[in-house]
């Protein structure tokens, strides 16, 4: 029986079967997920990226069970011990799980109790105990025809306890058995960590982290996500033990229901206790790990979905266009390093500054500012959010106040920064520069264009999510490298500016084309069409197609090559403009941009899609380019805050209402800058009136919000934030 897949993944999502048969086909044929959500719309019945994500995820589970369903098939066919009623189970089996506990009896095993008790002939004397059919005389007596000294069984006693072993083994490789102590574990299990012996080596502050889980318990089928992972967490820095409880006598009567068929044997007590052996020694163990790994496994989807959603809100974070910016990484010892980079993030100058301790050169540090200010004229100055950040912004608030030229400050999330710093790719853009001034230039540029710098940089190492470093690292690379391409295809990119870093995500393009776009367009100059793309080496038919809608040329000869309108959807462009009574240059003028919107209303779309042979969705999009070429979706969202003075957490009173920026949100709250040195933290119970499930609920990393202080710890260094007016 092999798996209606198409089916199967329709059912459980909730779609419809031809629209998983088409994603799985146009997935067969090697399309991307952005072009296929953005272009093939018709063919999915507009589903967006996260469900085609869903479906391409379940897809290749289901083709690997369908394989491993076939490969165990085969492996127990060639023992000959494949029966029809084993087959049917297997073939039915929905999870891998099910599938591996079938296979688990006729699994190679390493020489167990049970296989040297095989090998001294004990095994008919296993079968009588499960069989149970003997009530009188004594097990002793039947178990003396089993002694052979030479085989190292010297007495009844010693036949009978080779004899549980089988028993224990069979029991414990029994699917059934497995499934029930399984549910029982994972619904009535309670996960318990208490405080490990302290060691010389113990670091005690990072003790201190765990110091609510020394004696802790929970439901394992409902402790949250974020407790979990710090309980692992805990585990693996060997500062907690952690086990999972279970009720063992409900458990052992489970396992009884299944085996023992006649009270009355003389076999009765050794079964019992062959039942008891097999739970402790051989089932409870691995049954822990499945259910502590499946448990795990819910909650890093849950974080890397956290992780997920931080980053693409960071990424998508609105682009600080037409501004020269001097940027600061903060230092004490080694001093500040300065960066000052023009409106395209072309560097224009560096310095380094000591306006703190041990130099104190605050004088010194000031006059150089001022004149890299009035020099370049710059219009806002980037401050790093690491070491001395408070004490810069101090200074550099103090400095502002006393110029001429209007200026304002603003601390930028400088995570990732030295790991961009030290990169391959830095090293390309800035071979002479010192490491540190290559991390204040991206300083800059984070705030120009977040999205364009931040792609250099790991996701990982961002910073925006929980125990980001506790979840699989493949599955972390994974989502966040999706996320990454998510972001760079929805805005889109313009092929005549973008870096290695930024082309490598866009839909279809690998690394290698990237870097010969790039060394395309050195050698050549600026490209003045989308079809010249097609020159470039080793890039194809197929990653055209896959590629070309996303990429932007601005100023080019065509003016649909800076929309996301495809090229094989110029024809039927051509012809609705020809309907609207407009032409392609009309697209440069606004006025004839005004009159298409106009005229927009009046279209009978169904229609007009049926004589130009598109889809509805397709002229949708359409009409929507050609109403904004060249539009940033980006550009549509309020800018960050930016600030001319500085604030003490000393200066702030409860009842005072400020504006935030939301710079992590987590399972329990939300991290808001409020322009003081710690950040503030929203309590998920402060984030409305209405009961919510999560914080992404209400906001996201980047958003600017109105919060209400209402309470200060200032010995802690803790600020309490609500959003409830």
């Amino acid at each position: 029986m092999v798996l209606d897949i198409a089916q199967k993944i329709a059912t459980e999502l909730n779609l419809k079967s031809h629209q998983v048969e088409n994603v799985i086909k146009l997935l067969d044929e090697e399309n991307t997920i952005p072009f296929i959500a953005r272009y093939r719309k018709e063919m999915t019945g507009e589903l967006d990226e996260v469900q085609l994500r869903q479906i391409d995820k379940l897809l290749k589970y289901l083709r690997h069970l369908q394989v491993r369903k076939e490969e165990v098939l085969r492996l127990i066919q060639e023992q000959g011990k494949l029966t029809p009623e084993l087959k049917e189970a297997i073939e039915k089996a929905e999870k891998l799980q099910e599938v591996e506990d079938l296979y688990l009896p006729y699994k190679p095993k390493r020489r167990t109790r049970a296989t040297i008790a095989k090998e001294k002939g004990l095994e008919p004397l296993a079968q009588l105990i499960l069989q149970q059919q003997l009530e009188m005389g004594t097990p002793e007596t039947v178990a003396g025809s089993f002694v052979n000294p030479e085989k190292g069984v010297p007495n009844p006693e010693e036949a009978l306890k080779g004899a549980m072993d089988i028993v224990a083994e069979i029991i414990s490789d029994d699917a059934e058995v497995r499934k029930q102590v399984r549910a029982i574990t994972k619904s009535k299990g309670v996960l318990r960590s208490t405080r490990k012996e302290k060691t010389e080596k113990e670091d005690l502050t990072e003790a201190d982290v765990y110091q609510m889980y020394f004696d802790y318990q929970e439901p394992v089928k409902t402790i949250p996500p974020h407790r979990l992972l710090a309980i692992n967490r805990g585990e693996k820095r060997g500062v907690l033990r952690v086990a999972l409880q279970v009720p063992i006598e409900e458990v052992l009567q489970a396992i009884e229901a299944l085996y023992v068929k006649n009270r009355k044997s003389i076999f009765t007590p050794y079964l019992l206790n062959a039942i008891q052996d097999s739970y402790k020694r051989l089932i409870a163990g691995s049954i822990e790990t499945d259910i502590r790994a499946e448990a795990t496994l819910i909650a890093e989807e849950h974080a890397l979905k956290i992780f997920s959603s931080n980053l693409k809100n960071l990424l998508l974070q609105p682009p600080v266009r037409d501004k020269v910016v001097l940027g600061i990484d903060p230092g004490y010892r080694t001093g500040c390093k300065v960066a000052v980079v023009d409106e395209t993030g072309k560097l224009l100058a560096t310095a380094t500054i000591y306006p703190h301790p041990p130099q104190s050169k605050v004088e010194e540090s000031r006059k150089t500012l001022e004149a890299l200010i009035v020099q370049h004229k710059v219009d806002v100055i980037a401050i790093g959010n690491g070491t001395a950040s408070r004490e810069t912004e101090v200074f550099v608030a103090g400095l502002i106040k006393g110029l001429q030229r209007l200026v304002k400050y603003i601390t930028v999330d400088e995570a990732g920064a030295s790991v961009y710093s030290a990169s391959e790719v830095a090293a390309e853009e800035f071979p002479d520069l010192d490491v540190s001034l290559r991390g204040t230039i991206s300083i800059c540029r984070r705030l120009q264009d977040p999205l364009a710098e931040l792609v250099k940089i790991d996701p990982k190492s961002i910073g925006v999510g929980q125990y980001q470093h506790d979840v699989d690292q493949r599955l972390l690379s994974e989502a966040l490298d999706a996320v990454v391409e998510s972001c760079v295809n929805y805005v889109g990119v313009d092929v005549n500016t973008a870096s290695v870093s930024l082309l490598k995500y866009v839909s279809g393009i690998t690394t290698a084309i990237a870097k010969n776009i790039v060394q395309y367009r050195n050698t050549h100059g600026k490209f003045t069409s989308r079809e010249e793309l097609k020159q470039v080496p080793r890039l194809g038919e197929q990653t055209f197609v896959q590629a070309a809608g996303f990429l932007r040329i601005a100023s080019g000869t065509n003016p649909l090559d800076n929309t996301p309108i495809h090229p094989e959807s110029y024809e039927a462009t051509r012809g609705l403009l020809k309907h609207l009574g407009l032409k392609l240059e009309d697209l440069n003028n606004k006025a004839h941009l005004i009159a298409l919107a106009t005229n927009r209303r009046s279209l009978d779309l169904v229609k007009v899609a049926q004589q130009l042979h598109v889809g509805l969705p397709t002229l949708k999009d359409i009409l929507t380019a050609l109403e904004r070429p060249g539009r940033d979706p980006r550009s549509d969202l309020p800018l960050p805050v930016f600030r001319s003075d500085v604030m003490e957490i000393s200066q702030l009173k409860v009842g005072m209402v400020l504006k935030g920026i939301v710079r992590n949100v987590v399972d329990f709250g939300v991290f808001v800058d409020i322009g003081v040195k710690q950040d503030g933290l929203i309590h998920i119970s402060e984030l409305s009136h209405k009961y919510i499930k999560h914080p992404m609920d209400v906001v996201s990393v980047g958003q600017v919000i109105d919060v209400k202080v209402i309470n200060i710890d200032e010995q802690r260094g803790r600020i309490g934030l609500s959003m409830k007016f």
